[in-house]
């Protein structure tokens, strides 16, 4: 069952109030409760009428969420608990609650990194405790692939609130290829996450081109607060439209054409090199053709000669060439 967060907040109040022994709640007095729990976490005046308690304290005493409150009612005014020492916080979890649980907990933690979940640290770590103290030998389920070695995620956090807040950042930054870092001031636009690596999206300051920084190359950060920010109106959907990867340069896409294997054909049909693939042919001996249409980058070329053997590019020819001579170069390594 599907509940909003007035109606979890407005259990918790009761469930508080009514832990409270030394005093003698009323139904007014528990709507008064909800009703001021709501306005704090609100800020707003939130209208919680008599019959809507009713209906809480109904739900609370079935079985529905598990609760089975002993919510009872004394003096024909009253409500308490049969049992003092009871509360909605102390339900046991279930056998199926944990496998849940266990697993929800393993994938909660591969954003751990992120500001977004900065504030379930604390929460992901108590429910962990709780999965292990109640289930010692459950076993993973569901594994996701991750690469706890990563550098740079230690930025994701600054980032993450410089995109939220527009802040422009001065970056100290050195690529592979370049031999000393530089700094450049930034205007951040988007996190992106591409085979297991992540990425700052942004523009520069000169002449706003859209640049991508690895963030295990970022050095350093700083914010710049006295220049405006710039947005530039980004649109990341139609700026990675025809794009594998994160590498967008300034050429109309290409028609690409590829063959694929019997043995890779299905893998490629369930699951597409890019949203633009279509299958144009289905051979014989169950090997198939499909195009792309794509802008040609490192990302794609790397995608294509994962496959090795299994693949052919049948156009477009610069595309060909260029995989020909990589692969010539990759049989030169192992001639004797």
């Amino acid at each position: 069952m599907a509940l909003n967060k007035n109606a979890l907040i407005r259990y918790r109040t009761i469930d508080k109030c009514l832990q409270n022994g030394y005093r003698q709640w009323t139904l007014d007095d528990l709507i008064t409760a909800c009703s001021d729990a709501l306005y704090e976490y609100e800020g707003r005046d939130v209208n919680v009428s008599k019959r809507t308690v009713q209906l809480d304290i109904q739900m609370m005493r079935s079985d529905k969420l598990g609760y089975n409150a002993p919510i009872e009612v004394y003096q024909k005014k009253y409500y308490r608990y049969a049992d003092a020492s009871f509360s909605i916080t102390d339900i046991p979890i279930t056998e199926n609650d944990m496998n849940v649980l266990s697993e929800t907990v393993e994938m909660l933690k591969q954003f751990k990194d992120f500001s977004l979940f900065s504030e379930l640290g604390g929460i992901i770590q108590r429910l962990e405790d709780r999965v292990y103290s109640e289930k010692t030998h459950q076993t993973s389920i569901i594994h996701l692939d991750k690469n706890e070695k990563l550098k740079g995620l230690h930025w994701l956090d600054e980032l993450y609130s410089a995109i939220q807040k527009k802040v422009v950042l001065d970056i100290t930054y050195q690529s592979f290829k370049a031999t000393k870092p530089n700094v450049i001031k930034f205007h951040p636009y988007l996190l992106k996450e591409f085979n297991n690596r992540w990425f700052l999206i942004g523009s520069n300051n000169k002449n706003r081109v859209i640049l991508n920084f690895a963030l295990d190359r970022i050095l350093a950060l700083d914010y710049d607060f006295q220049t405006e920010y710039a947005d530039n109106d980004f649109d990341a959907d139609a700026f990675y439209k025809d794009v594998v990867g994160v590498t967008v340069n300034r050429e109309r896409p290409s028609v690409v054409k590829l063959w694929i294997d019997q043995g890779n054909a299905p893998y490629v049909v369930t699951k597409p090199l890019h949203h633009s693939q279509r299958l144009t042919k289905e051979n014989e001996d169950g090997s198939i053709e499909v195009t792309l249409l794509v802008k040609l980058n490192y990302e794609l070329e790397r995608l294509l000669l994962g496959f090795g053997e299994a693949l052919e590019v049948l156009k477009p020819e610069r595309l060909r060439k260029r995989i020909l001579i990589k692969l010539r170069r990759a049989t030169d390594l192992y001639k004797e």
